[in-house]
């Protein structure tokens, strides 16, 4: 039986060969196969990632699997240098006691508006976190490279905000209804899939 991490990695497959990534294993590496590749398993200093992103043969970001969720990591392009870069990792919580489904309840982009505001591009050194411990609560958050490095394995699946359905199981829904979201979730992604399928063929 599939691992849940072997479901999420089917599953990101199928998105970003939707999306117009091509996607190869490091066995059958050939960045110049397309200008979006995502590879797997890609052995970095730390260990492998589920998937490094390269386009134009650079590499430009880090899509990795935990369970039926997914992390999603950017960097900016920077010169060789013999220091670090990075000196804090900002990272927004978008998967803790949120539940999105592709009909019911889909994403908008009114949903990532926080995240667009706290992620302030035009001038990363004025960010603030919205966490805090008088705000436990807050989604955005930021972590030195001293406490990254701290972590077991330089892992990157952080979550620090509490989670409502592990403490509340009398609140989940039944069973039966659980498994209709993912009978409709499953049939929209086919019906997308179908129309992706339409648009190749034309």
């Amino acid at each position: 039986m599939p691992t849940p991490e072997a479901k999420a990695r089917e599953t990101i497959d199928a998105l970003l060969g939707a999306s117009g990534w091509r996607v190869q294993s490091r066995e059958h590496l050939n960045l110049g196969a397309a200008g979006a590749v995502a590879v797997r398993g890609f052995p970095l200093k730390t260990g492998f990632t589920d998937y490094l992103l390269f386009v134009d043969r650079r590499p430009i970001g880090v899509v990795e699997a935990q369970g039926v969720k997914a992390n999603a990591i950017f960097f900016d392009r920077k010169p060789a240098s013999e220091k670090p870069w990075t000196e804090k990792l900002w990272i927004y919580d978008l998967r803790t006691n949120t539940h999105f489904t592709l009909k019911q309840n889909t994403l908008t982009r009114a949903d990532l508006d926080e995240f667009v505001a706290c992620f302030h591009p035009e001038n990363r050194h004025q960010r603030t976190p919205t966490w805090s411990e008088e705000n436990p609560d807050g989604r955005w958050r930021g972590f030195t490279r001293e406490e990254l490095m701290g972590r077991d394995k330089v892992n990157l699946d952080i979550f620090w905000l509490r989670d409502e359905s592990l403490e509340d199981t009398a609140g989940l829904a039944d069973p039966d209804v659980l498994a209709a979201e993912i009978v409709e979730d499953l049939e929209a992604a086919l019906e997308q899939f179908r129309e992706i399928a339409d648009d190749l063929a034309e």
